[in-house]
């Protein structure tokens, strides 16, 4: 059987038992968390094979690449995926210590989205200028779209290991669980004008944007209530977890027959069942299975995605100036999150101050993830989407092992009370 003819079965197969076996290595040998683990020991399988093939002239690599190929990343992510893992996020999130940080969130989830968006794509086709290329802005801006959201599945795995206020905690898991609901939609609006080569009217962009975040609150809010009702008047735990099946699988489908954002719908319903359900509609046995239920789904799909992250450096190896541009995007998407985050902040500080923590843990801890692959990979085939998807790679890559591995040591430095001088 060739890779490229397997089935979906044997392809979940097998993304299984690499991360079972990766994630045990992971966590006897390097002990770090899971996200940057698996992302580190996928990029060095990679390019282990990479250097084999070369020394030797076996077929591992384009093996590989034609299994990589034959995933539908962008289906198998943002139709299924991530569903499941904005759903579990938001279980964990405190709803009383997100109300607090309320302001910030929606801020920084719309404008800041929408800011980092423009900075990165105007920055982005400057930088590319510097290289020979020269790409349409409305392309720069697409690439800015699809970099600037934060994933929620990184990010959470980040602060379970920080020492971070409760308050600050919750805006940032609250922030990056909708800033990739809006970042998907500005992406969408942006691709479409950039495909169809029609002026973006920002008058039908913002009836869009409206449509999509705003219908996928009220979507969110309405299956949401649906289901904690079902779970208050029963105490089955069998039936309550597929009741919150129902929610993740059966919202996320019905977002898609109304043209409203199935990311926002997750997010807001399983703060609603995560907060309000857990503690007026389940009894204590059925908070722990739905609890340990969702943390396990959490850790099989963190644990895949962030495998395929790894395995996806395969794809941009045999290019070094792609590696240069990515590398070069680095400082760019950096100083974007800074100002995309600065600005707000500063804006809202008679309002609500989250503490001198607050920017380093926002901009560092803001990491990039596989929301931003899938949609790199979602472009239309050609030389615009190979730039674009090696250069979202690479930042990913460095989001991952960089700034995940160091986020909680930046956190305890910060901490740490000042020695008197």
């Amino acid at each position: 059987m060739s890779m490229t003819s397997l089935g979906a079965f044997d392809a979940a197969a097998i993304l299984i038992v690499l991360a079972a076996t990766l994630g045990y290595l992971n966590h006897r040998v390097l002990r770090l968390p899971s996200s940057v683990g698996l992302t580190l020991m996928g990029a060095v399988a990679s390019l282990l094979v990479i250097l084999i093939d070369r020394l030797g002239g076996s077929m591992l690599a384009p093996q590989l690449n034609a299994f990589l190929n034959g995933i539908d990343f962008h289906e198998t992510l943002m139709d299924g995926m991530l569903s499941f893992l904005l759903f579990a996020g938001a279980l964990h999130v405190d709803w009383t210590e997100m109300r607090r940080g309320r302001w910030p969130i929606l801020v920084l989830s719309t404008v800041g989205v929408l800011l980092s968006t423009a900075i990165v794509g105007y920055g982005f086709q400057w930088l590319l200028g510097l290289f020979g290329i020269a790409l349409p802005i409305l392309w720069c801006l697409v690439f800015g779209a699809l970099i600037s959201p934060t994933d929620p599945v990184a990010v959470m795995a980040v602060l379970k290991r920080a020492a971070v206020p409760p308050t600050l905690q919750a805006t940032v898991a609250g922030e990056s669980l909708f800033n990739d609901g809006v970042g998907v939609v500005v992406f969408v609006i942006l691709l479409g004008a950039a495909s169809s080569g029609e002026a973006l009217s920002l008058a039908e962009a913002g009836r869009h944007f409206l449509q999509e975040a705003g219908g996928g609150v009220l979507l969110g809010l309405g299956i949401g209530w649906l289901a904690f009702r079902a779970m208050r008047s029963i105490d089955e735990y069998n039936v309550e977890v597929m009741i919150s099946l129902a929610v993740v699988m059966g919202g996320y489908s019905l977002a898609h027959v109304v043209h409203v954002s199935g990311p926002v719908a997750m997010a807001v319903a399983g703060l609603l069942i995560g907060n309000a359900g857990v503690v007026q509609a389940m009894s204590d046995v059925t908070r722990d299975y739905l609890i340990k239920f969702w943390a396990l789904i959490d850790e099989i799909l963190n644990a895949v995605l962030f495998l395929l992250i790894g395995l996806e450096v395969i794809a941009i190896a045999q290019e070094p100036r792609l590696l240069l541009i990515g590398l070069a995007a680095v400082p760019l998407v950096l100083a974007a999150r800074i100002l995309a985050v600065g600005a707000p902040l500063v804006a809202m500080r008679p309002l609500l101050s989250l503490g001198p923590l607050a920017m380093p843990v926002l901009v560092w801890g803001g990491l990039r993830g596989g929301i931003s692959i899938a949609l790199a990979l979602s472009l239309p085939e050609g030389a615009i989407r190979t730039t674009i998807l090696a250069t979202t790679y690479v930042v990913v890559l460095f989001a991952v092992i960089v700034q995940g591995a160091s986020i909680s040591g930046l956190i305890a430095h910060l901490n740490r009370p000042a020695t008197p001088g």
